[in-house]
């Protein structure tokens, strides 16, 4: 559902600046209803442009999957907090903004792919942690859930405006 921003100065219009905030951010925030009740969950992620998608990994079961297995629509954010802007009134920020559908990896390559793009965007040493940590037993333990993006779009504050 696009909904045009009041506030035009603050759209982010570039789609390449729009995926720059999915890259740095560290989490996403991820909502899905089922039955009309809302739940919001705040993932770790790895976002592959190539794809444009994002994975996320869980327990094989609870109530996130439950959920999404019922209805796999989901609306979420990325933000990039630039802080409180003491003595302003004013706070500095980017958050790109997407919705998509959850599918659930089943091909074991893939698994180790969404893996390999989300230890990339979290650890400071990734080969090191996809070497030892990266195994068939080890990914046949977890579920990657994955969310193919159908719509994104951002906002930002970059400088503080004072408003008299």
């Amino acid at each position: 559902m696009y909904h045009p921003l009041r506030r035009k100065d603050k759209e982010i219009n570039d789609p390449l600046e729009v995926k720059d905030v999915l890259q740095e951010a560290q989490h996403i925030t991820v909502a899905m209803t089922i039955r009309d009740e809302p739940y919001l969950v705040t993932l770790s992620h790895g976002y592959d442009e190539e794809r444009n998608c994002l994975y996320f990994h869980c327990a094989p079961e609870g109530k996130k999957v439950g959920i999404l297995r019922a209805n796999p629509r989901v609306w979420g954010q990325a933000l990039i907090d630039g802080g409180y802007q003491q003595g302003n009134c004013d706070h500095l920020y980017r958050t790109a903004q997407f919705s998509g559908r959850v599918t659930f990896v089943e091909d074991q390559s893939e698994k180790e792919h969404a893996l390999h793009i989300m230890i990339r965007h979290l650890d400071a040493n990734p080969e090191k942690v996809i070497k030892e940590q990266i195994t068939p037993h080890s990914t046949s333990r977890i579920l990657i859930g994955r969310i193919d993006i159908d719509y994104m779009s951002g906002k930002k504050a970059d400088k503080v405006i004072v408003q008299l």
